[in-house]
């Protein structure tokens, strides 16, 4: 298989985005927001799944 550094230099552009929106509080403020749709015993944080969301879709995702 020959793989190219295109998609290590994406990735490495997410970990930046995911950085510096735990830094400046917005992972946080987020989960703060959407908390009221989480369920009791819900295992996932609608927060961070919004913040996958838009990271993923800043990396070009569109599925």
């Amino acid at each position: 298989m020959i793989t190219g550094g295109e998609s290590l230099v994406s990735h490495a552009g997410g970990t930046l985005l995911v950085e510096t929106a735990r830094r400046s509080g917005l992972t946080k403020e987020l989960s703060a927001g959407l908390g009221r749709w989480r369920r009791p015993f819900a295992i996932h944080d609608p927060g961070k799944i919004v913040g996958d969301l838009a990271v993923a879709v800043a990396l070009g995702g569109d599925a």
